[in-house]
């Protein structure tokens, strides 16, 4: 015990940066180290307990806005010396197409359901060492829907990081008519509201959402329908205030009104700013699951292994929950979550208003058409 407190004493001065890293295991001893972090501070251990020695200085995740707990990150950092850097996208399509033309440097990244049957198909991902990442326990999920897409022909690829719904948020201080559906907010959007609505740098959602307000499959490749979509979004573009996958801000600062919004996203804007309120289209839309996974070519991968591992403790996936407002389906971490997360709508929606959304398709992210009218819709 007096071992474990002194431990404690010296890994604290050491976050506080008043020690350095080599004094710090200079002092303690990495056998000491690892033997008071097992008992001690079981989800940090659990990040780097399957690596002899060091994971390097510093390991980089790419994942999207608003998306983690800064703390969490920065805890593990300052525990196994590798420093997590950020890089964010706005789109699965600019991820992809980033990862296919190759260098990187990117450790562990963050696809979508849709896209890892094609990144398994590029041979841009290795399939999992599951015994690296004992924190991943799939007995715990369970809702399957969310954990199988990160399986392809038997091997897993990617392990579940969490779950939303693609809908829309709206500033009910400067919008006061009701809005339950897709045609409600595109007709408002070029309508009443000009100027003040914002949709996602984002072809699946985009041209998904505008599928649905003619009431067609929201991953539809259909030339005819398609063709309806777009002009649409045509019709739309001059009206919108911007076309940005990264919405908070201009809806904290009151810039725009209504937006194209993911659960999360959501959650964060009502929890600061309750007269902002989050709506899931009675036509339907998307109900989408988020993973981890390693590309072929990261060049640390022992350290995305561990940051992997740890990110899924069940202690730090709570803590990843209460800052990023995404549902999660590992049961163990919803048992830790208060009541009034568990109970939380925007989060867990009634069972009629998830019923109609679908998960994105494998062929929407590669689809030719989709992707000349989006870029259409932005160049217009």
């Amino acid at each position: 015990m007096d071992q474990q407190k002194e431990f404690i004493n010296q890994l604290r001065r050491y976050q506080k940066g008043s020690v350095s890293r080599r004094h710090f295991l200079g002092v303690t001893g990495l056998g000491t180290a690892m033997a008071v972090l097992a008992g001690a501070m079981p989800g940090v251990y659990g990040a780097r307990k399957a690596f002899a020695g060091s994971i390097g200085d510093k390991v980089s995740l790419t994942t999207w806005p608003n998306y983690h707990s800064q703390a969490n990150l920065d805890k593990f950092g300052a525990t196994t010396g590798a420093k997590v850097e950020m890089t964010v996208f706005g789109s699965n399509e600019e991820m992809f197409a980033k990862l296919k033309a190759g260098g990187t440097g990117w450790d562990v990244f963050v696809p979508t359901n849709y896209t890892i049957e094609n990144y398994v198909k590029e041979d841009l991902i290795v399939p999992l060492d599951l015994s690296q990442i004992p924190n991943y326990q799939p007995q715990n999920y369970t809702d399957q829907r969310f954990t199988q897409p990160g399986t392809v022909n038997g091997k897993v690829y990617a392990v579940h990081k969490d779950w939303g719904t693609t809908g829309y948020s709206v500033n009910t201080k400067h919008i006061s008519e009701p809005m339950t559906s897709w045609k409600d907010f595109w007709d408002l959007a070029r309508g009443k509201y000009t100027g003040r609505a914002m949709v996602h740098d984002y072809q699946l959602t985009t041209i998904g959402n505008a599928l649905k307000y003619y009431g067609h499959s929201f991953n539809s490749v259909d030339e005819k329908e398609l063709a309806e979509a777009e002009k649409l979004l045509l019709d739309a573009k001059p009206h919108l205030f911007a076309i940005n996958s990264d919405y908070q801000p201009s809806m904290r600062s009151g810039d725009a009104w209504l937006t194209v919004a993911w659960t999360g996203d959501a959650n964060q804007l009502h929890r600061d700013m309750p007269e902002i309120i989050y709506v899931i289209g009675k036509e339907g839309g998307e109900i989408w699951s988020d993973f981890y996974a390693i590309p072929k070519e990261a060049p640390n991968k022992p350290a995305a292994y561990a940051l992997i591992n740890y990110l899924l403790d069940p202690a730090v996936n709570k803590d990843e929950v209460l800052a990023h407002g995404y549902p999660v389906a590992d049961k163990r971490v919803f048992d830790l979550l208060p009541k009034e997360i568990q109970t939380n709508a925007i989060m867990y929606p009634a069972a009629e208003l998830l019923s109609p959304l679908e998960f994105g398709a494998a062929a929407t992210l590669t689809n030719p058409a989709r992707a000349e009218i989006m870029a259409r819709f932005k160049s217009a």
